[in-house]
Formats: C-alpha cells, structure tokens, sequence
C-alpha cells in the first residue's frame, strides 16, 4: 500500500465512525440496538481498494461501534470492543474478494447491477459472526448474551445493507466519483484510460 491508499483507508475509518454516530443516536431502535450506516465507507473501500484495503477500513469502520455497544452500553461488554472491527473488517475483506473475484475495475456495462448482489453476499459472513458472537462468545465469556438480542440486530442489519446496496450501485454507476476515486487507486486510473 503506498500512501495514498493508507490516506484513504484512513479517511473512510474516519467516515465510517462519524456516519456511525450520526446514524446511531438518529435512529435508536431498542436499548443496545441502533441505526448503523458505518458500512458505506467499508463498501466503497472495498469494491474500489481489493480485500486488504476493504479489510483495513472496516477494522477502523468498527472503532466506535466497538466502544458505543461494547464499554459505553449497559448491555455491552469488552467483548464488543474487539468483535465489531472484526465483524466489519469481514464484511470489507470479503467485498473486496469478490470484487477482486469479478474485476470489478475493469468491468464496462452491468457493473452498478452487479455491485447489489455484491455487498449482500459481503455482509453474509459477518452475519454468521454476529450470530457467533452473540449466541457463543458472550454467554461464554461473559454470561450474558443469546438469541434475543438477534431478533432486533439481524433484521435491522439487512435492511441496512439492502439499503446499501442499492446506494453503491448508484456511486459505482456515478462518473465523477469513480473519477475522484481513481485518484487514489492505480487500477481505477488504467481502466479510466481504457475506456
């Protein structure tokens, strides 16, 4: 990664948190359960940087998630602190992958339909980790935990995400932000010549 790519990752982490306490305190839901729209950046990261730039971006994406429902909720644990970046570092890394997967960066036609289908698969493992984390880790470690609280999260999460989906499908298919994004990304910039 050249320093470019590391001012990115850095500025969609920050975009990511600050999207996530807006949203958040917007749109509480149920104590311990509110409106996330912190994955916006962890997406664009990823379907525009590959896997380890989506991956980077969604760690720093779950800093203040990790500490909102981790240390800061009544309900939270430690726990929250390491398992949101995780859990959005999964859903990076594997929109990245896929990206990677399909070339993404050098697709011409069908490439805002295609990137809705993208980002729900992306989402699928970290909800299989959510679904981990709240059914296995915490009853284990902490006691505290269960099937309950997935009711409100795991609904609420993929509406979000459908919601999204269809948001980066219009970013993909918009010129000028692939224009301001190939700015940052050297496969971006080639496919531009190419076209």
């Amino acid at each position: 990664m050249d320093s470019k790519q590391i001012a990115f990752v850095t500025l969609m982490g920050a975009l990511g948190n600050i999207l996530f306490i807006v949203s958040s305190y917007l749109g509480p839901i149920v104590p311990g359960v509110a409106l996330d729209l912190s994955h916006i950046p962890t997406f664009i990261a990823a379907i525009y940087g590959g896997p380890l730039v989506g991956f980077l971006s969604g760690l720093l994406v779950g800093i203040f998630p990790g500490i909102r429902f981790g240390p800061l909720s009544p309900y939270g644990s430690w726990l929250a602190l390491i398992a949101l970046p995780i859990g959005k570092a999964l859903t990076g890394l594997t929109a990245g992958m896929l990206c990677k997967g399909f070339r993404m960066e050098k697709r011409r036609f069908n490439k805002s339909l295609l990137t809705i289908p993208l980002v729900l698969i992306s989402y699928v493992p970290e909800c299989l980790f959510t679904i981990f984390y709240f059914v296995v880790l915490l009853p284990y470690v902490v006691g505290s935990g269960g099937f309950g609280i997935l009711v409100f999260i795991l609904p609420k999460a993929w509406v979000e995400i459908i919601f999204m989906s269809f948001f980066m499908a219009a970013l993909v298919g918009n010129s000028g932000f692939n224009d301001f994004i190939a700015n940052f990304f050297a496969d971006y910039k080639a496919s531009k010549k190419l076209n």
